[in-house]
């Protein structure tokens, strides 16, 4: 009786303490550290892991505690969860079935209080304005909390008549029986009852004085908002007087005059006190509204800056850029109106109407046996896959999907500043992940010397080209140019991992943008893309990782950083957030947003080193302006999920043109047969042109053999000279890629492709 305990459980406390459970007949009974908050105990291994690892967690209000000896107890919720439990003691065992039992009722109450209250919300007077609705949650708050300190004196109140029963009865067997061997035995009994009373006298105390507490606390606060309510409305009607007097003022001066001063042309600004007629109070209003951005606990975090900020931006722009050392003229898109390079009016073509539907992807029912029972006895690479795990665009179409919102490389080239730019080309980067959210079916694996074009240069203004230019590993080398100055090219190689239940695609290579004014070089990487639930379950995407996008030109960068799906993240699902630097590592931008709805940026005004975050790194605090939105999905089409979830240009992708060279993926006849529906003529194609695919190649095989000893003419088989690409290193960015070496379009014009392979 005289070692020292652990504090008492009181209602309102969280209770932890250690205990052993059981975990299997190996190892026994293990000790853990428990938790008991908010009606849920939890359990750690140590300590240390409350921070980030909870092993595991019941819910009491659903739980049933039972006592199976001195120290063993019981927490069963429903049979999906057990807990066997010991304690390092008897006393210790009651102190935890004690404040179980606390917790469980107050959560059943609260349970309970939770489903009454979408009956109890409509009962409730609307009041008018913020702040009344804001004093009218926190009266009900607050009357809950009282009701709940109530709920807990009764469970109290009745625990202590239980164990008080105990007590007595306990003392009427002692008064009973003689000294003897039972003496000890009922002496001991008692004692542990009169600690239990004890115990839960105590509880009661506290609940007791944590009600009281409460009810003084919120009795002063209440009659200080009671007086401030007072003092307000009395305030309100002088305001009103004055009002109606001006009011009156007005209407005699609008009669009797015959020309209004320009303070007087908009009463309702002289209301509000000679405002300027510049603008109206409204205007004002937006300019100094202040942008807070998501938080980023891992990196950094935004805040808003100093109304002086705003105050500048509106009225000296280029005293705020020599402040922030950049030569920004504007944040917003007005900067690019003022270009005075803008493009002028064009002569008005007409524009080809392209289809907006293609067949509905059939519902037919796929055997995973009649697959996996001829893939016996042979090798991995040779095993083929039926077209139902595909789309019917090929990898060259889903590159050339990445120009979707080409529009921000048009507003990036018309930028004057390179940091502003490099924001439109991190948006860009960001754009080309939005097609893939709901993009699950695999796209047909392009075949040696395949290409595909697509020209939209009279109704976008831009063409590109794509060709696969190796088997092995498969790789496809993607070139695109527009009129409004800027050209793209990447050069992609995807390696991939499956890990049981999801399956991990890399891509190696790089892409560029090239802008034709500024002579800015861009180039950045693409991160993975995960496919979860291959084995069992629906099938979802994910992106994650991060790239730099880097103007080799000035060395300014923007670090994007994609965060991975977590079921357990507070952050909104398939976050993305930026920062944009200069050579010096100086911030100017800040971007967030999500890579399948939207993207905003916002300046940095200033920044600054803040607390450390969650994992002990300390977090750069920046101060912006408002975020203007850069970029923003385009809605998917009407019948889009009957659709493969195609885009508006995807969807156009496969149309059949006239002109296309030989090679193009338009022409190819079992992507075009799944198109129409007709699978099983697609995967009899689909085989007989991956086996030609396989001829071809042996014999190249058998060509670089004969060849081998001539080494000026001695070729790899898989060195695959590609027909509109050759291998280039480049200068500025110091990578080896294929880049476009020209005659394509030419070609076309000319309408002569005798050069071009029979791969089809």
């Amino acid at each position: 009786m005289s070692e020292s305990k652990p504090p008492t459980p009181t209602p309102a406390d969280t209770y932890k303490g250690w205990l052993f459970k059981w975990t299997n007949y190996i190892k026994g009974y293990q000790r853990r550290w428990f938790v008991l908050s908010n009606g849920l105990l939890s359990y750690y291994r140590t300590q240390a892991e409350m921070g980030h690892t909870c092993r595991g967690t019941i819910n009491l209000a659903t739980a049933n505690i039972a006592v199976e000896d001195s120290c063993n107890f019981v927490i069963s919720n429903g049979g999906a969860q057990t807990y066997h439990l010991k304690a390092s003691s008897e006393i210790e065992r009651q102190r935890w079935i004690t404040a179980l039992e606390l917790a469980k009722a107050k959560a059943i109450n609260m349970q309970a209080e939770s489903d009454e209250s979408g009956d109890d919300c409509p009962a409730v007077p609307p009041t008018s304005g913020q702040g009344g609705g804001f004093r009218n949650s926190e009266i009900q708050s607050t009357l809950r909390t009282l009701n709940s300190k109530v709920e807990d004196l009764a469970t109290c109140n009745d625990l202590i008549v239980k164990h008080g029963s105990a007590l007595q009865r306990s003392l009427s067997e002692l008064e009973g029986i003689h000294v003897g061997a039972d003496m000890a035995e009922k002496t001991r009994q008692v004692t542990e009852r009169a600690t239990l009373f004890r115990i839960t006298s105590n509880a009661m105390i506290n609940a007791c004085r944590d009600f009281l507490s409460l009810a003084q606390t919120h009795s002063k606060r209440w009659q200080k908002a009671l007086q401030t309510e007072r003092e307000q409305r009395v305030r309100l009607e002088e305001t009103l007087e004055q009002l109606a007097k001006q009011h009156n003022h007005l209407e005699r001066a609008f009669r009797g005059a015959t020309v209004l001063p320009p303070s007087f042309s908009n009463p309702a600004l002289a209301i509000k006190g000679g405002v300027s007629g510049k603008g109206d109070a409204s205007d004002e209003d937006d300019d100094n509204e202040f942008f807070d951005a998501m938080e980023d606990p891992a990196e950094f975090i935004t805040v808003p800056a100093d109304p002086k900020y705003h105050r500048r931006s509106g009225s000296n722009v280029s005293g705020l850029s020599s402040e922030t050392g950049t030569d920004d003229q504007s944040f917003d898109e007005l900067s690019l109106a003022s270009n005075p390079e803008s493009p002028q009016p064009l002569e008005l073509e007409p524009v080809r109407q392209r289809r907006t539907r293609i067949p509905d992807k059939p519902n037919y029912y796929l055997n995973l046996w009649s697959i996996m029972k001829n893939c016996i006895g042979k090798e991995l690479s040779k095993i083929p896959m039926p077209v139902n795990f595909n789309e019917p665009l090929s990898m060259l179409q889903r590159l050339s999907e990445d120009l979707e919102y080409y529009e921000l490389l048009d507003k990036a080239a018309k930028c004057q500043s390179s940091l502003e730019q490099l924001c439109y080309v991190a948006a860009f980067t960001v754009s080309s992940y939005s097609t893939t959210v709901h993009r699950t079916g695999k796209p047909f694996n392009p075949l040696l010397g395949e290409t595909f074009e697509l020209d939209r240069l009279r109704d976008c203004g831009y063409r590109s080209l794509c060709e696969q230019v190796s088997h092995h590993p498969p790789a496809a080398a993607h070139h695109a140019i527009s009129e409004k100055g800027w050209a793209l090219r990447q050069e992609i190689t995807l390696a991939s991992k499956f890990r049981g239940k999801y399956l991990s695609i890399m891509p190696l290579g790089s892409i560029q943008c090239l802008f034709d004014k500024s002579k800015n070089h861009y180039s950045w990487k693409k991160v993975t893309t995960t496919v979860h639930n291959i084995i069992v379950g629906k099938l979802w995407i994910d992106q994650s990782g991060e790239i730099d996008v880097v103007n080799h030109r000035t060395g300014d960068r923007c670090h994007l950083k994609f965060a991975p799906y977590s079921y357990f993240s507070r952050d909104v699902p398939r976050k993305v957030t930026g920062v944009v630097t200069d050579k010096d590592g100086k911030a100017h931008y800040v971007l967030s947003g999500t890579w399948d709805e939207k993207m905003e940026f916002s300046r940095v005004m200033q920044s600054s080193k803040g607390e450390n975050g969650t994992e002990g790194k300390q977090r750069t605090v920046y101060q912006t302006l408002k975020a203007k939105e850069i970029w923003r999905k385009n809605p998917l089409p009407e019948g889009a999920e009957n659709m493969y979830y195609f885009s508006s240009l995807a969807l156009t992708l496969n149309e059949p043109e006239e002109g296309v060279a030989p090679t193009d993926s338009r022409r190819r006849p079992d992507q075009r047969l799944m198109e129409e529906g007709r699978w099983d003529e697609a995967n009899a194609e689909k085989q007989r042109l991956e086996e030609k695919q396989r001829t071809a190649r042996r014999e190249r095989e058998r060509e670089a053999v004969k060849s081998a000893s001539s080494p000026e003419e001695g070729t790899h088989p898989d060195n695959y000279q590609a027909l509109w690409f050759e291998k280039t290193d480049d200068p500025v960015s110091g990578e080896t890629l294929h880049i476009y070496k020209g005659g394509y379009w030419e070609a076309k014009e000319k309408g002569s492709w005798d050069m071009c392979p029979s791969i089809f």
